[in-house]
């Protein structure tokens, strides 16, 4: 069997057997094809001629470009060795090959990149500089003091119901169904009043009726795409760039961990299932701690 008929062999698996989605088959099918046009040219007409070098040679290859696609990132890469992975782990269970050549072959390690927080003044300006008379903009100012008041990610500030809010806190369901209460600061907490009181029964007028927080101009729920939204156009009005809702979830974890917050209690803030994930933002904090040196020591400069 030559290796087109055991990439069709291996996608028709995942489609009929598995059950995957089309758009995810099709997405292992480029990353296969790919890697069908690697192996032809370096002559592997089966995958039983593929050694572990190959598949090791072709993710440098995809990661530098020079198999003649464009180059892919390290994340992109660890996905292309995922279904090369599935590939060869398939083919060994089909008895097609002796054994499976990609099992020990590593994915790249990406570099590790910085989380982009906000300034506490570029936070008040994005805020700002939404306004607050007419009902949508009482709605945008709303969710944008709850995501920098709360860290919520936008999935789960969309899917906040009514009843989520309470004087002092939400209640957010995260990742994997987890249930976490978060305090909400005065700001957030003014913000939602005003919306609840004078923007969200106008707004609920022209729809059939839901419990979501959050809601569009018909009345329907908002979306993650609206609300991804309103955080760009926030941003342009207050000529920042390089912000999306998943940075005021960034600055919101900084700012608590420069006031002096315990990184435990972020973790438990931001729903982080490891203190791991959370560390990375302890990163952040070194460069300011870094600054202060700098300006303050007498032996510093």
């Amino acid at each position: 069997m030559n290796v087109a008929q055991s990439v069709q062999g291996y996608l028709t698996h995942l489609a009929v057997e598995r059950g995957l989605a089309a758009h995810t088959v099709a997405a292992y099918r480029r990353d296969l094809e790919r890697y069908q046009d690697y192996l032809r040219g370096i002559e592997r007409f089966t995958l039983s001629a593929v050694t572990e070098d190959d598949v090791a040679s072709y993710l440098g290859a995809v990661r530098s470009g020079s198999d003649g696609g464009a180059p892919l990132a390290p994340s992109s890469v660890a996905r292309a060795l995922a279904a090369v992975r599935g590939l060869h782990g398939f083919a060994l269970a089909e008895g097609e090959v002796p054994r499976d050549v990609a099992a020990e072959v590593t994915p790249p390690k990406g570099a590790d990149r910085l989380p982009h927080a906000l300034s506490i003044a570029e936070v008040t300006a994005l805020i700002e500089g939404t306004g607050g008379e007419t009902p949508v903009e009482l709605r945008d100012r709303a969710l944008l003091e709850l995501l920098y008041g709360t860290g919520a990610r936008i999935s789960e500030a969309v899917s906040l119901d009514v009843d989520d809010v309470s004087d002092a806190s939400i209640t957010v369901t995260g990742k994997g169904n987890k249930m976490r209460m978060v305090p909400v600061g005065r700001y957030a907490r003014g913000a939602i009043d005003a919306y609840l009181v004078r923007a969200r029964p106008a707004l609920a007028a022209g729809g059939k009726g839901t419990s979501k927080l959050f809601l569009n101009t018909r009345g329907g729920t908002l979306s993650r795409q609206s609300a991804y939204a309103i955080v760009s156009k926030a941003a342009q009005r207050a000529q920042i760039e390089g912000v999306s809702p998943h940075t005021l979830r960034h600055s919101y974890a900084t700012h608590l961990l420069q006031g002096g917050a315990d990184v435990r209690a972020v973790q438990e803030l931001l729903g982080h299932s490891s203190v791991t994930t959370t560390q990375i933002y302890t990163h952040v904090t070194i460069d300011t701690l870094r600054e202060s040196y700098a300006l303050s020591h007498p032996r510093a400069r």
